[in-house]
């Protein structure tokens, strides 16, 4: 097994799956932020929104939160996965383009889900399902090279044996 590759392959993997426990750090921090901002202010209209957008003025600080889940999930996760994919043509991990492409594909739907929940309410509860079968298939993925690595390593059990 290529040991650079595969260990950047392993990183990759780990990083999606820091990368989702983030998105939920992100979102939990921006809503709660929009909670308090109901009660503190009352409503909350799609003009507050337009107009943060516009002046650049978050309506309450946490909204940051809201910022980031959006730009990582839409931007940088997808770019961590594919990299994840072109890392797995080079790393020689058994099955590694399957597990990788598996990431990519479920990263593709999480990006689908997030932006449909905008249209479709019971999407976004499976963009929170689908977070947590991204965010265990990434870190199976990475757990598979150290596996597979220690495979490769042991001796043969002809040279353990002696006579």
């Amino acid at each position: 097994m290529n040991g650079v590759m595969s260990a950047v392959y392993r990183v990759l993997a780990f990083v999606v799956a820091g990368e989702v426990a983030i998105q939920a750090a992100f979102v939990v921090w921006g809503d709660a932020g929009l909670g308090r901002y109901v009660d503190q202010v009352g409503v909350v209209e799609k003009s507050t929104f337009d107009t943060a957008f516009e002046t650049g003025v978050a309506p309450f600080p946490e909204f940051l939160g809201l910022l980031l889940h959006g730009l990582n999930g839409m931007m940088i996760i997808p770019a961590i996965a594919l990299l994840l994919v072109i890392s797995s043509f080079f790393a020689k991990v058994p099955r590694g383009i399957v597990f990788a492409l598996a990431v990519l594909g479920l990263v593709v739907v999480q990006v689908s889900l997030g932006l449909g929940g905008h249209a479709i309410s019971v999407l976004g509860a499976l963009h929170g399902i689908n977070a947590l079968a991204l965010f265990s298939i990434a870190m199976w993925t990475g757990l598979r090279v150290s596996w597979a690595s220690r495979r490769v390593q042991r001796e043969p059990l002809a040279e353990r044996v002696t006579v």
